[in-house]
């Protein structure tokens, strides 16, 4: 029986694969390229996630995270006309996979046993944001994550928002949904309002 992590994992890995997909039309690439890029998006945070766990990558067991980027691939295939036209895709999907992920992340370290509420928040932020990462690398493009937007500490406070929910007694759906809110507009509000960190200035000639 799938349980709501599952169905969360799923959703995220079909919106991080199209993400990945969007992007790497953009730069040209084959079918297979395409494919290859939005899959690493959609499993790269949580591949790293459970190593540092000490347990199987979770696609390693259930090839179905690996079908469900093949229909991302399709999905965006037979919409490409509408994604191209839909200038804010990318940044729809990737927020979502991003808000999604982190829930994911901090659910299965805590499901883990016996670590520390910071572990899965650092966990839900690697795996939220590190398939970007993988994602931006092979595209060739400076990770996002390290450039201009604010994007890992946006993984950073739906980590609070749902240790302090878990802390106040709320229900687990309750939990879930307001962290992945709260990921999701703080990137939102970020973007909008042209908020981030500010660049390490480097030496002038």
């Amino acid at each position: 029986m799938i349980d709501l992590v599952e169905i969360i994992e799923y959703v995220g890995t079909f919106a991080f694969a199209i993400s990945g997909i969007r992007l790497a039309a953009k730069k040209d690439f084959d079918l297979f390229g395409a494919y290859v890029v939005g899959l690493v998006t959609a499993i790269g945070g949580g591949t790293i996630r459970d190593l540092c766990l000490g347990v199987p990558p979770f696609w390693m067991e259930d090839a179905r995270y690996l079908i469900c980027s093949g229909f991302a691939l399709v999905f965006v295939v037979l919409f490409r006309k509408y994604l191209i036209h839909l200038n804010i895709t990318f940044f729809l999907f990737d927020t979502i996979g991003l808000a999604l992920f982190t829930v994911v992340g901090i659910e299965k370290t805590m499901a883990a046993g016996g670590y520390d509420y910071w572990v899965a928040i650092v966990m839900g932020g690697i795996t939220g944001a590190a398939g970007g990462v993988f994602r931006d690398i092979f595209i060739n493009e400076i990770p996002l994550i390290f450039r201009k937007e604010i994007y890992a500490i946006a993984c950073l406070i739906g980590g609070l928002v749902y240790i302090a929910c878990l802390d106040l007694g709320m229900g687990r759906m309750a939990v879930q949904l307001l962290s992945a809110l709260s990921v999701a507009l703080t990137r939102l509000v970020a973007v909008r309002y042209k908020i981030g960190l500010p660049h390490i200035k480097g030496e002038q000639d």
